[in-house]
């Protein structure tokens, strides 16, 4: 019968020492940096641009001009309104001596009351109308005005969508000429929080992000607002938080995608293992403890042990969790732990608060089982190829025991 070949080996545990250090719980989200506030700047007038004063990164203070509009056509207004004023004004002094006139002959019994009447409605029409005339002008005139475009804040230009000699609409749905960010040393992440994390997050929060283009530092920051209203993208409800930002040095700018995290509670120097030691779960767990030493401790003797020679005990703490783990003693077997009380436990946490395993990993030389580092099989050999060498040597051996047979015969 042909058998088959194992290279199957002990496993080696992968290990880790339980360690004193800060932990932190935080929430992960992603965001786009930007101006607290950014102005569009657009116009009020349409025609040809023919001046332009600054560019992308230029500095500007409020009232600076900043662009130019060919005025032919709005001065061309301003002319025609003010030679309609003039009409309406004579038309206006015509009426008005003709009022008078028939006033003193109506007061003397000579104009009868419709003719007064006639007079005096044709003075009070030419009024109306040089008063429409004066307000013609005037509006030509704020139109000429609009042709020179100033800087509504102090701030810098971000954006220019417009060069001259392109045509400017005064449209709703036209570009602006200009985007000015107000103040780059005082910046505003809009975070995108999922809606199971949205309930953590509270304002004056502090958070912590990195930016691709500094891959080293992390920036600081804190939460100024949550925002109530949601956004739905393919069946997933997100909030916005606002998050405030300090830019002293200006690394930051606009655009920037921000990798955030929301730090929701912390604690200093506390007992931690990494977070693979709460999912190891090693196949010869029935088997794992050793015949000896302390090794054939239960874990209520570990927990009774360390809690009488001063361990500290399980601390209370935001989203506990029960864990299970694999200890190991300096020379001894392996046998799982009582159920831990571990905080600070989830996917953003890089550690897990662990009291009772104190006495234990700090005094007695104890590590934590985190994985299994040796495969199954040699290095760069499979299990087929494993089977196919035992046939390849049982028939080797068929061919040599044939041999001898025929030598002996």
């Amino acid at each position: 019968m042909t058998g088959f070949y194992s290279t199957r080996r002990t496993p080696a545990y992968r290990t880790a020492a339980v360690q004193r250090g800060n932990i932190e719980s935080t929430v992960a989200a992603t965001g786009t940096l930007g101006a607290v506030t950014t102005v569009h700047v657009g116009t009020q007038v349409s025609g040809q641009i023919s001046a332009i004063y600054v560019d992308v990164n230029s500095k500007v203070k409020k009232g600076q001009l900043i662009a130019r509009i060919d005025p032919t056509l709005q001065q061309q207004s301003v002319e025609d309104a003010q030679v309609g004023v003039s009409r309406a004004q004579a038309t206006m002094t015509q009426t008005r001596l003709e009022y008078d006139r028939n006033k003193l002959l109506h007061d003397q019994k000579i104009v009868t009351d419709p003719e007064f009447n006639t007079a005096q409605l044709n003075y009070q029409l030419a009024k109306a109308n040089a008063t429409s005339a004066q307000i013609a002008l005037d509006k030509a005139r704020q139109n000429l005005s609009y042709t020179s475009i100033y800087a509504p804040i102090d701030g810098i230009v971000v954006a220019r969508y417009m060069d001259v000699g392109q045509t400017a609409a005064a449209s709703l749905s036209a570009p602006p000429l200009f985007v000015i960010a107000k103040d780059l040393s005082q910046m505003q992440i809009l975070a995108t929080v999922d809606e199971s994390d949205i309930g953590q997050i509270k304002d004056e929060q502090t958070v912590s992000f990195t930016v691709q283009a500094y891959p080293g530092p992390t920036f600081t920051g804190a939460v100024r607002q949550v925002c109530i209203n949601s956004t739905t993208v393919n069946n997933v409800v997100n909030y916005t938080a606002v998050v405030a930002v300090g830019n002293p040095d200006g690394k930051l700018v606009p655009g920037m995608t921000a990798t955030v995290k929301f730090l929701i509670g912390s604690a200093r120097d506390a007992l931690s293992v990494p977070n693979a030691a709460l999912r190891f779960k090693p196949a010869i767990a029935a088997g794992a403890r050793a015949s000896k030493g302390d090794s054939t401790r239960t874990s209520t003797q570990i927990r009774n042990a360390s809690a009488t020679t001063g361990g500290l005990a399980a601390t209370a703490v935001r989203d506990a969790t029960m864990a299970t783990l694999w200890v190991k003693a300096a020379n001894a077997g392996w046998w799982p732990t009582v159920s831990l009380s571990a905080g600070y436990n989830s996917a953003y946490s890089s550690a897990t608060n662990l009291a009772f395993l104190d006495q234990f990993g700090q005094q007695r030389g104890g590590s934590i089982a985190i994985g299994v580092s040796i495969p199954i099989f040699d290095r760069g050999q499979t299990s087929v190829d494993a089977q196919k060498a035992k046939i390849q040597e049982d028939n080797a051996k068929v061919a040599l025991d044939a041999q001898k047979q025929q030598v002996a015969l």
